[in-house]
């Protein structure tokens, strides 16, 4: 194995897997994340060369895997609206979710807006300071703390006192 290909694969080992898991509490989907990763990975090990602070690869990492799942969301959400347009002659049925704890807390941060669930996310589970949120997410610092205050109030009014045990 020569350098670059070892030096690769260190980066794989060491970065990756967070990644999978930021991109699972993003969208929800084990699948999805792991695909998110994979091509986060590659786009930016593909301008490793070209990164301004190459110490930073988790950083850009990070922010590439965001970008990836905020593209998700945005095409999904086009897929949804054309949906609505479209004739409904059946209305799906959700599963409910297990009564468990953890599926009502995962149901409730899936079911906030994805700006919001990405702060909660990057906030509690990254333990990113409201800067580094708010430039990932392309916004204000007071927007992240808008966006994280009304995702904590819709999750505090998404889980009632019978849910959680």
């Amino acid at each position: 194995m020569t350098d670059q290909p070892r030096a690769l694969a260190v980066l794989y080992e060491e970065y990756v897997g967070r990644a999978t898991t930021l991109a699972r509490l993003l969208t929800g989907d084990d699948h999805v994340a792991e695909d998110v990763a994979q091509e986060a990975f590659i786009r930016t090990a593909g301008r490793f060369a070209h990164l301004r602070r190459p110490d930073a690869f988790s950083a850009y990492l990070r922010r590439t895997v965001v970008n990836l799942c905020r593209a998700r969301f945005r095409r999904q959400r086009l897929e949804r609206d054309w949906l609505r347009r479209q004739d409904r002659r059946e209305t799906a049925s959700y599963p409910s979710f297990d009564p468990d704890e953890r599926a009502i807390v995962w149901g409730a941060i899936a079911s906030l807006p994805w700006r919001q669930r990405a702060a909660i996310v990057l906030r509690y589970y990254e333990d990113l300071p409201q800067s580094e949120i708010a430039e990932l997410l392309s916004c204000s610092v007071g927007a992240t703390e808008s966006l994280l205050s009304r995702a904590i109030t819709t999750l505090r009014a998404a889980m009632t006192e019978e849910d959680v045990r």
